[in-house]
């Protein structure tokens, strides 16, 4: 049941070249960032990686972007990253465009054992090419597979030993669906606590999702866009 390791050099040191993961957060919020560090020294190539977004140029997913360690993307918004473009245009990434909704939902199918979904989004559009199309009380769906991940990989606020997560705010927004869709889960806390001192009612992830924990250190918790409104 105690699933703690020592860091993330441990946490990631089974994920080798040519996998496929999961990444969570939303943007710059909630994001693995000791997994990605680990993962750029690890230099591992050619990963397939499902994230809501790209990162930026020097941050997030970005850092693996920079280190041409990324084969695909599988990615619903991708505008801040301007390496992110120019590999894209020159041929170097492959990538896969996906709705917001259905990326949210191939994931959370993963987790549920489903091996697809039907989606109105995309019908229609060049998302629907060469895919299976349905039709139910007159309207059209498409079929999208759940996403078949190696290792998904997460940041979370609190965490046990035995792998319970509790998010806070934006960062509970993909964790939690990637979370559930890893064929192994990591996970990385802020504050890793005893087991028994998370409230069972305000647990997100349970723990039986999780295959390794950690504490993180040195979050840098990045402002993507800062706005600031004008005073008066």
């Amino acid at each position: 049941m105690n699933k703690v390791v020592a860091n993330a050099d441990e946490a990631v040191k089974d994920i080798t070249d040519g996998l496929t993961l999961m990444v969570g957060g939303f943007g710059l919020c909630g994001i693995p960032e000791n997994s990605i560090a680990a993962l750029v020294k690890k230099n591992v190539k050619n990963l397939t990686c499902i994230s809501n977004n790209a990162g930026v140029d020097d941050f997030g997913l970005g850092l693996l972007l920079q280190n041409k360690q990324i084969k695909k993307m599988i990615s619903s918004y991708v505008g801040e990253n301007a390496e992110f473009e120019r590999q894209l245009l020159s041929g170097e990434l492959e990538v896969e465009l996906i709705p917001q909704g259905t990326l949210a939902t191939r994931c959370m199918a993963a987790g549920y054992g489903m091996p697809a979904i039907f989606t109105p989004a995309g019908v229609g559009t060049e998302v629907a090419e060469g895919k299976e199309v349905r039709n139910f009380n007159g309207k059209d769906y498409l079929m999208e597979y759940a996403f078949d991940a190696d290792f998904a990989i997460v940041k979370a606020w609190k965490g046990d030993a035995h792998g319970n997560l509790i998010y806070r705010s934006t960062s509970r927004n993909f964790n939690p669906l990637m979370a559930m869709g890893g064929k192994i889960t990591i996970a990385e806390v802020e504050e890793l606590v005893p087991v028994g001192e998370l409230d069972p009612d305000q647990i997100h992830t349970p723990g039986i999702y999780v295959h390794r924990i950690f504490e993180g250190k040195n979050y840098e918790k990045r402002i993507e866009q800062r706005t600031v409104r004008s005073r008066g």
